[in-house]
């Protein structure tokens, strides 16, 4: 039996479930809106440096797939850390928009796809 969890990343960007939480969900007309912020675990990932959660990047809103006769946007908080040795900014690279678009590769292909028929 799938959990609530797995149930997510058939509806959404698997990438989004793993490493961003959703902070709101808002319905509006014919129009749905949901809202992540991404987790402050990415220190974890690094052993051999010690991060500290620095804020957000601006919020970039994308384009997604329709439900339920609904257009979906995504608005994505990204987080960005500093390395406490060095200085330095640190921030996953997340390649989550397909490039010359406000969509999602995976929206962005499914459109060119049947754009051909």
């Amino acid at each position: 039996m799938m959990d609530s969890k797995e149930i997510l990343k058939l509806i959404l960007p698997e990438y989004l479930v793993e490493h961003f939480n959703i902070t709101k969900v808002e319905e509006l007309n014919s129009r749905l809106d949901i809202y992540f912020e991404e987790k402050n675990d990415y220190g974890n990932q690094l052993t051999d440096t010690q991060l500290v959660s620095k804020g957000f990047y601006p919020m970039t809103t994308i384009e997604d797939f329709p439900l339920r006769g609904k257009s979906v946007k995504l608005h994505v908080q990204r987080r960005r850390w500093t390395d406490k040795q060095t200085g330095e900014i640190i921030a996953r690279d997340w390649n989550v928009i397909a490039e010359g678009t406000r969509m999602t590769k995976e929206f962005s292909e499914f459109l060119k796809k049947i754009s051909r028929y």
